[in-house]
């Protein structure tokens, strides 16, 4: 699949430079969410360093993972940790 933008939302805005906290959802296994530059317009979406992306995979194998934004490009896009499985 693809990234899709409106799969991704802010649920816990912060308060100056706190790290926000982000829920996605979609069909992508988590090795596929988290490989470099997957979050195409994450500048345009407010995401930062550090903070905290919870994916909810929806088919087949069900589950969530957490990750962290480690980086975001001058292009706008931003990339994520590998999971945390727990």
């Amino acid at each position: 699949m693809a990234y899709v933008t409106a799969q991704w939302n802010c649920v816990i805005p912060c308060v100056g430079d706190q790290p926000k906290v982000w829920l996605a959802y979609g069909t992508d296994i988590h090795t596929a969410v988290d490989a470099a530059d997957f979050i195409e317009d994450g500048a345009a979406k407010g995401m930062k360093v550090n903070d905290v992306v919870i994916y909810v995979k929806t088919t087949a194998t069900v589950g969530a993972t957490t990750h962290v934004v480690t980086a975001v490009t001058a292009g706008g896009a931003a990339t994520m940790s590998p999971a945390i499985l727990a």
